[in-house]
């Protein structure tokens, strides 16, 4: 790419591998202006200390309602539902959504997990058999489905329901179209009397909790309860199945890492952080707007602007990680913006560890041989300005002799 050659966002290149273009912006135009599908222009920052400062700027606020034209809001049945939660919200709100649903999603509670999530693994591995060809992003994806639904304490019955919005919401070319809509009114409807029904009579489940959880007396009302649910479903679901087909793609591709990792297994953490860094699941984090008149890296963004942090962009800074483009499961030390920073970091980060670590690990204990089945170029990735992941990973599996 030469130095006059503007990079093509968020085109079928740039899905396919974004970072020879976070490459250039962060030499040439770090802070990126580019115009966003609904015709408003946007700022994307690419450098690692500038997403991170930006990250836990309180200049750069969330609420969609404050800055965006009603025609490019969410229409206004499902504002409710998409705008009312921890990662839509500012401080005060924010604060408080945040500060309710840590009371009731422990560091505990999440390690409490542990034997299901190792029990689900094992049972999706027993599907699969001894030998055979499977796409592992929609086998091993079943565990954090199953986990998700579990936590919140949604019938097995229901679990389609509940799983198709959770494809579309994280698919960006659906939203706001006519399926998208329809998808989302159900299972906003849904989850109101799924709420209804543990008020009555709550379970053992993190949504039970929810409700009757209180600060100073105040709780969660139903529609934030409801926005709740679906942010859940997406951090739940969408980025932790892209995390660990991740995690086997970049392997796979990197048969001396696998070695590795099979010689050494105690090193599991470090390989997941090390994909985080390397390729996480979320390649921007979710758009924020200028309160104000901001500079940054010389360039103006006026009040009102649209800005996208780029997280992976930030993880192959080469300032900040030597040999950045190097996978390498050995590093240790760096820390990574996979999870964001600031008030907004990821709630959920420690169970999507927790998950990936048991996926990979019960996979590699299983299985002596595992390599794609089709060529790398072959597979398609997630597209759009968010989500990052292989859309399916066919691979080749032999279990070890027993």
């Amino acid at each position: 790419m030469s130095v006059h050659e503007p990079p093509e966002l968020f085109g079928p290149e740039f899905t396919r591998d974004p970072y020879p273009t976070y490459a250039w912006l962060r030499e040439h135009s770090p802070v990126h202006r580019f115009t966003l599908p609904q015709g408003m222009p946007a700022w994307l920052i690419t450098r690692h200390d500038d997403v991170r400062k930006w990250l836990a700027d309180p200049r750069l606020a969330k609420n969609l309602e404050r800055f965006l034209p009603e025609e490019a809001l969410p229409s206004p049945q499902l504002r409710d539902v998409l705008t009312r939660n921890m990662l839509a919200s500012d401080p005060p709100a924010h604060t408080r959504l945040r500060r309710l649903v840590a009371k009731v999603f422990t560091a505990r509670r999440v390690q409490s997990l542990r034997p299901r999530i190792t029990q689900v693994t094992d049972e999706v591995l027993d599907r699969m058999g001894t030998a055979g060809e499977t796409d592992l992003v929609d086998t091993l994806g079943a565990l954090p489905i199953t986990i998700i639904y579990e936590l919140l304490g949604v019938p097995m019955r229901d679990w389609e329901t509940f799983r198709k919005w959770s494809v579309l919401g994280s698919d960006e070319q659906s939203t706001g179209s006519e399926e998208f809509e329809t998808a989302t009114e159900a299972l906003k409807s849904y989850t109101q009397g799924l709420i209804a029904d543990k008020r009555v009579a709550p379970g053992e489940d993190l949504l039970s909790d929810l409700i009757v959880t209180r600060d100073n007396d105040e709780g969660l009302s139903d529609d934030e309860l409801v926005a709740m649910v679906f942010l859940l479903l997406l951090g739940g679901q969408e980025t932790t199945i892209s995390l660990i087909g991740a995690t086997v793609y970049h392997l796979l591709r990197n048969p001396d890492q696998l070695d590795l990792l099979r010689k050494e297994p105690e090193r599991l953490p470090a390989a997941i952080e090390e994909v985080l860094r390397y390729d996480g699941p979320a390649m921007n984090a979710s758009m924020r707007f200028a309160v104000e008149d901001i500079e940054v890296e010389g360039v103006a963004i006026p009040a009102g602007g649209v800005v996208f942090l780029g997280l992976g962009s930030a993880g192959h800074d080469p300032e900040q990680v030597p040999d950045a483009e190097r996978f390498d499961i050995s590093r240790s030390g760096v820390k990574h913006l996979a999870f964001g920073h600031g008030i907004h970091t990821c709630i959920g980060s420690a169970l999507a560890r927790l998950e990936g670590e048991i996926a990979i690990g019960r996979l590699l204990d299983r299985y002596a041989e595992l390599r794609l089945a089709v060529p790398p170029e072959e597979l398609n990735w997630r597209p759009g300005m968010h989500f990052r992941g292989p859309v399916e990973l066919p691979v080749v599996y032999r279990a070890k002799p027993r």
